[in-house]
């Protein structure tokens, strides 16, 4: 039997996640700090067509998730000579999708947009953006594999280092292109939806030449002919396609709340397109730490070890607070600093101060509900994460609703994050208490 988890290994297994988070996190902080020198509408155009696009990367999202899963508990059973063929059964699906959604994306966005979208100046700048950055979704669903199978064997540096890559290219891209520099085309909000296109074919490309250099001469059985299995197959998307559902339902709902934010107005717009930004740097090592309590749940089952599961949660819990804290009392001591990044105009900046001090309360709450939300999915109970989570949304869904009706301060709109991560963390932890997860076979 295993000896019980270390903070030194979970730090090991979360902080190059928390880095490999930082891609997106980056790119969104690029495009949202330079194109807020354009003004509002640049802003929410930006922040509307990149979470429209993000809809529908989810799907891909929740398939890799239940790929690491199922990676994990190979691993951690030292089965793994089946990781190689879960991973190619895992690509054949991935590149049918990442076809599907680019074809959507391709035909319809014209159309959703149009519809979901009041302003006619945000409406055509997002179409600027989206009619570059479709063409990288079959890309981000490759990379959403790819990061899915090293966290799975717990090889978390090589995503350390795809961050990197993707962020150099970004924000080098994003300056060249966004204002004209170094003789480059001035392309505005499109010159964002290129840089962040180039950002991910690179780091598709890494994946694949580190993965082919370092793992092809290794037990995983990677880059070798595989028989397809349908049996195989019809597991795999048995644990995936939950969490595939409830990704695409979590982030549909997320992408309404900014839809609902644009009806009042583009300077709410504006105001949230900073707040998202802030919020997405604040709770990234909250991400990261719940993606690691979901690996070493499955990972503790596999080795038959079911008693450490909740004091590995809790010490995964203490070390997120312990690395979340400090970030949360920068921000909120100097907020108008922070919205500063983004924007020249000071009454703006003051604008903002508001809803960055909600989010720094409700980043609390996330992590903590995060944490309890990744604990149900490693256990390899799907199903019950969606559930749970799709009763959490209903709620959030009617309070955004009523909120956005009763008020015009967009500060208050955004406690709904406040009131998700409370009530993920309270069903979560419940279910994780009183549930019979331990029976769950995969």
């Amino acid at each position: 039997m295993k000896a019980k988890i270390t903070d030194r290994e979970i730090w090991g297994i979360a902080l190059p996640i928390m880095l490999g988070n930082m891609a997106q996190t980056v790119i969104n902080f690029t495009d949202t700090a330079f194109l807020g020198h354009l003004g509002v509408v640049a802003l929410g155009a930006s922040m509307l067509a990149g979470l429209f696009y993000f809809v529908f990367t989810t799907v891909a999202a929740g398939f890799a998730i239940g790929i690491q899963i199922i990676v994990a508990r190979r691993f951690g059973e030292r089965n793994y000579g089946r990781i190689g063929v879960i991973f190619q059964h895992g690509a054949f699906f991935v590149l049918l999708l990442g076809l599907l959604l680019f074809s959507i994306l391709y035909f319809f966005s014209d159309q959703l947009l149009l519809r979901l979208i009041d302003s006619p100046n945000i409406y055509e700048a997002s179409l600027d953006y989206i009619k570059y950055r479709r063409f990288g979704i079959a890309f981000v669903c490759f990379n959403f594999l790819y990061r899915a199978l090293y966290v799975g064997i717990s090889n978390t540096k090589v995503i350390t280092y795809s961050t990197v890559i993707m962020a150099v290219v970004n924000i080098l891209l994003d300056y060249c292109l966004i204002f004209g520099n170094l003789g480059f085309p001035q392309m505005g909000v499109g010159g964002a939806a290129v840089a962040s296109l180039c950002a991910e074919i690179s780091a598709f490309l890494f994946f694949t030449l580190y993965s082919y250099i370092t793992l092809r001469k290794k037990d995983y059985g990677m880059f070798k002919a595989h028989r397809p299995e349908p049996g195989l197959m019809g597991s795999i998307l048995k644990i995936s396609t939950p969490t595939m559902v409830q990704k695409l339902f979590s982030f549909s709902v997320w992408f309404i709340f900014f839809v609902l934010i644009e009806k009042m107005g583009e300077t709410a717009t504006g105001i949230s397109s900073v707040t998202r930004s802030v919020y997405m740097i604040l709770i990234t090592p909250c991400f990261a730490f719940s993606t690691t309590t979901n690996t070493l749940v499955s990972r503790i089952i596999g080795e038959g070890d079911k008693e450490q599961v909740f004091p590995t949660i809790n010490k995964v819990l203490k070390n997120c607070m312990f690395c979340t804290l400090p970030i949360l009392m920068i921000v909120a001591i100097f907020p108008v600093q922070i919205a500063g990044i983004y924007t020249d105009d000071l009454s703006f900046a003051h604008l903002v101060v508001p809803s960055i001090l909600v989010i720094c309360s409700g980043t609390i709450f996330q992590g903590i509900g995060n944490a309890y939300f990744e604990a149900v999915s490693g256990t390899g109970n799907t199903s019950a994460a969606l559930y749970l989570e799709t009763a959490i949304l209903v709620v959030y869904i009617l309070f955004i609703l009523a909120m956005t009706h009763l008020t015009t301060k967009v500060e208050l709109v955004w406690t709904a994050e406040i009131l998700y991560g409370a009530l993920l963390g309270i069903l979560c932890s419940l279910y994780m208490k009183f549930a019979r997860w331990d029976k769950k076979r995969i």
